[in-house]
């Protein structure tokens, strides 16, 4: 968890961040409780992406295709990008964003720091199986092989976080802490 020297570049305190990692690693919950913390906007890029498409991540794959899908997301991360310059926030990404070459070279430019929340597959596995709008969650298999396909491209963000068996106040805290994000308030 320690702090790498890409989080070191300056003495101005950050103004926004992007939770990534696989699914059901916590990036929505964490999102949320982080920005309600730090008194920051929370946006999340899988439903800027299904308000500006007018369907749901299923359905747009299902008749754009991945393809159809990355562009529409792409386009939805720029516009994100530019909201965070603005106003301080919290954003989380879809797990598939970070992983595409141009989104990661967009994150870059900009500035914004990544935090990766990571968990053990056998236990994002568990946080995953019984929600049915997790259509890459059916299979154990491919599950665990699309992880091990994922995780050394998120190993690329400026932090990592262990969330095994901690719940979103404490991850939320501890990215607070690595971070030296003050807190406008505590959550009861």
């Amino acid at each position: 968890m320690s702090k790498t020297p890409s989080l070191r570049r300056s003495n101005k305190p950050f103004r926004a961040l992007v939770l990534v990692g696989f699914m059901g690693s916590g990036k929505t919950r964490v999102g949320q409780v982080l920005s309600r913390r730090l008194g920051w906007d929370f946006l999340d890029l899988d439903a800027r992406v299904e308000a500006r498409q007018g369907s749901t991540i299923a359905e747009i794959f299902r008749n754009l295709g991945e393809t159809g899908f990355r562009q529409a997301e792409r386009e939805a991360l720029l516009e994100l990008i530019r909201e965070m310059k603005a106003s301080p926030a919290v954003a989380a990404l879809g797990g598939g964003a970070f992983v595409q070459p141009e989104n990661l070279r967009l994150l870059e430019a900009s500035g914004v720091p990544a935090v990766f929340l990571d968990a053990p597959v056998e236990e994002l596995w568990e946080r995953c199986r019984l929600e049915k709008h997790r259509p890459l969650a059916q299979n154990l298999n491919q599950f665990r092989q699309l992880h091990e396909s994922r995780r050394p491209l998120y190993m690329k963000a400026a932090l990592r976080i262990e969330t095994s068996g901690k719940d979103a106040d404490t991850i939320a805290d501890e990215i607070a802490a690595q971070l030296e994000l003050t807190c406008a308030r505590k959550e009861k």
